[in-house]
């Protein structure tokens, strides 16, 4: 079996989807994309592709250290996203070939189902309060929400304090047990960071997410001195190698490799073997689309570690098509008691419904994050 040809789709809300075709007529899919960046990615894996075309799809292992070895210039989000791409269609085309879910490949499952949590929003704390509400209602157990606005260096009291009000609002409206999670979103740093994690304390959260951007993880020492709540990390991480040091200092409590930006199955596989050995939690990023969330669930199967499954069913980027409208059998992620069951098909286990795919690729999109700024004029974090 040879890898003939491949196709790339631009789909709204923001994704890019990869279609992998063999000689023997087997398909496999995958989600290559930086959000924002959906066009130089395509490019990327274009070009990758390029030492694929005609070579067996099957050794993937050997596939992925051409990718990542066999260039002077290595790593970062867009090759990174590229590879993990191409690295799900390979895994996907490989279920197939041997008839099996990719979780069988990677050694079988050691769970049946898995913990998901839902985005909430809104502009008050009673908007906010009301949406955990619903999804409580609707099934989930836990949700995850943004913390707050931009924040300088040093910054209003005012808006820690806005923080604080969403947030016991949902506590308010969910009950003491209910699972909270808050992304800082990389938007703060270090010093109002401490001042958010210390405060936020009694609301007994799930966890804090991205408390400084990826390139500040030192200052995680500090932060976490002010918190006992378990600190996560690692969307904007890349490959093992981004994420040695930070399992190496102890800095982080939960991981969060996002499957379409961190080498895909292959690599975050490797990632999650590595928190485990030190007592580190996997919690997959996955804000994207039904390709890298069916990904993640593989992965999530046979990794011991594995706690808790970002899905972006609903989320506020998802406007006009969200992740179901792109799979045959929407079943396949029912979500039932604040969890679902792993994807049992072969390769990731869902069926993309490429009709739709080609009709929305024609749409397009051309998805770019908000540029904030401080009331001073300057640049803020998003």
């Amino acid at each position: 079996m040879k890898i003939a040809s491949f196709e790339t789709f631009i789909v709204p809300p923001r994704w890019l989807f990869l279609k992998i075709v063999t000689d023997e007529g087997i398909v496999g899919w995958g989600e290559p994309v930086v959000e924002g960046k959906a066009e130089t990615v395509r490019t990327a894996v274009s070009e990758l592709m390029d030492n694929l075309i005609g070579k067996d799809p099957l050794r993937i292992e050997d596939h992925w250290q051409v990718m990542y070895r066999a260039s002077f210039y290595r790593g970062g989000p867009i090759l990174m996203s590229a590879i993990s791409g191409i690295d799900q269609a390979l895994w996907d085309i490989k279920g197939k070939y041997y008839n099996a879910p990719i979780y069988q490949l990677l050694g079988g499952a050691c769970r049946d189902s898995m913990k998901i949590y839902s985005w909430v929003g809104g502009d008050r704390p009673s908007d906010v309060g009301m949406d955990a509400l619903s999804k409580k209602e609707a099934g989930f157990a836990a949700v995850k929400m943004n913390a707050t606005e931009e924040l300088q260096y040093i910054d209003s009291y005012e808006k820690i304090d806005s923080v604080l009000e969403r947030v016991a609002a949902v506590r308010e409206a969910c009950g003491s047990h209910f699972g909270i999670g808050i992304d800082f979103h990389g938007r703060v740093h270090k010093p109002m960071a401490k001042v958010l994690a210390k405060e936020l304390e009694p609301y007994r959260l799930m966890f804090i997410e991205e408390p400084v951007l990826s390139e500040h993880i030192e200052a995680l020492r500090d932060i976490a001195a002010h918190t006992a709540t378990p600190i996560a990390m690692g969307e904007r991480m890349f490959s093992r190698w981004d994420f040695k040091t930070l399992l190496q200092e102890g800095y982080a409590d939960i991981i969060q490799p996002d499957l379409s930006h961190a080498g895909g199955i292959t690599e975050c596989k490797k990632i999650a073997s590595m928190a485990e050995a030190y007592d580190v939690a996997l919690a997959p990023h996955c804000p994207l689309g039904p390709i890298a969330l069916a990904a993640c669930l593989q992965v999530d199967a046979t990794s011991y570690n594995a706690v808790i499954q970002e899905q972006s069913l609903g989320i506020h980027y998802n406007q006009g098509n969200d992740l179901l409208d792109y799979i045959v059998d929407a079943s396949v992620f029912a979500y039932r008691d604040g969890h679902v069951t792993i994807p049992q098909g072969p390769g990731l286990g869902i069926e993309i419904n490429e009709e739709y795919v080609r009709k929305m690729a024609e749409t397009g999109h051309r998805w770019r994050n908000p540029i904030w700024r401080h009331s001073d004029g300057s640049v803020a974090e998003w």
